[in-house]
């Protein structure tokens, strides 16, 4: 198989991968990306960016992934539309490979970004955007004076709900279990919040709604019993996928699988692998937040290609 060798090397194409790129491009770098098959990460399924810097009337998420694309293409950055499938970070210069190549770099920017976990329900995914919603702080204020609730019973569900009091007239809480698995601390202001009720033993049996959402069904674990509740929105916070299998064994990684990086850098158990954007950030995952890294990621490796003599 043909090999091409760069000196930095993108793996994902979300707002980390894409501001990496442009960075490392206006440095000389000529980076390549391989974006990937399914291109732009989570932004693509989102229609409404509304918090993100320099969009005064908002950007649907592709379209702000196309504005990326372009910046990063206009200073010299080469995007494939490629999966990576294999890499191998044991010895320098590294080496990954697609379907249809191999590619060999002295540096590679990791931003494969991660993914909601969802229920899995066809009502769910034909309601995207349209009422249903895996992040709060992007989509809550959408839905100012509605009934809303949210799925889950972690920290993340209530700091999700918590968010969602700002804006909804009621938030209510579906958890499968008779108590929540969040810190003692996320209970308790979630308890004293008026606006936040808690829907015990329950699971999400239909999200309703023709074109756009308009309740829930919940079936009781216990029972199989069904109700409905009037909602206008419906955040699924179950928890977040990170996109690492295909470093299982190359990088060190943390108990949930988010890649580990060395406090305030990018640097990952590899010298000159760095990794941004929500592969590596269990906490905030926005596109403001991924860019950031991105930029470091490019800064960081620019610096330590120059220290090996390879800038």
């Amino acid at each position: 198989m043909e090999t091409e060798h760069r000196r930095v090397l993108i793996i994902g194409s979300g707002p980390a991968g894409f501001t990496a790129a442009i960075y490392s491009a206006r440095a000389g770098l000529e980076p390549l990306m391989l974006a990937g098959l399914n291109f732009g990460g989570q932004l693509m399924i989102t229609t409404e960016v509304e918090n993100f810097p320099g969009y005064p009337d908002g950007v649907t998420g592709p379209g702000m992934m196309e504005d990326l694309q372009k910046q990063a293409e206009r200073f010299g950055t080469a995007v494939l539309f490629e999966d990576a499938t294999e890499v191998d970070f044991s010895e320098r210069p590294f080496r990954v490979s697609t379907a249809r190549m191999d590619y060999t770099a002295d540096a590679v920017i990791v931003a494969t970004g991660a993914s909601a976990r969802w229920l899995g329900l066809e009502s769910e995914q034909r309601l995207m955007n349209k009422g249903v919603s895996a992040c709060a702080t992007c989509d809550g204020a959408l839905f100012r004076g509605k009934p809303m609730a949210v799925v889950g019973g972690g920290d993340t569900a209530m700091e999700e709900a918590l968010f969602l009091t700002r804006f909804a007239t009621k938030v209510t809480v579906i958890h499968r279990r008779g108590e929540l698995r969040a810190s003692r601390v996320m209970q308790e202001r979630a308890f004293a919040n008026d606006k936040i009720e808690f829907a015990w033993h329950s699971e999400v049996d239909e999200i309703l709604g023709d074109d756009f959402v308009t309740g829930v069904r919940l079936r009781d674990v216990r029972d199989g019993s069904t109700r409905e509740i009037d909602v206008e929105a419906v955040f699924i916070a179950i928890g977040h996928q990170p996109t690492t299998a295909l470093f299982d064994g190359q990088l060190e990684m943390d108990g949930s699988a988010y890649l580990e990086v060395e406090a305030g850098s990018t640097k990952t158990s590899v010298e000159g692998i760095f990794a941004c954007g929500d592969v590596a950030d269990p906490t905030y995952r926005q596109a403001i937040t991924a860019a950031g890294t991105g930029c470091m990621a490019a800064i960081d490796s620019e610096r330590w290609l120059a220290e090996q003599g390879l800038g």
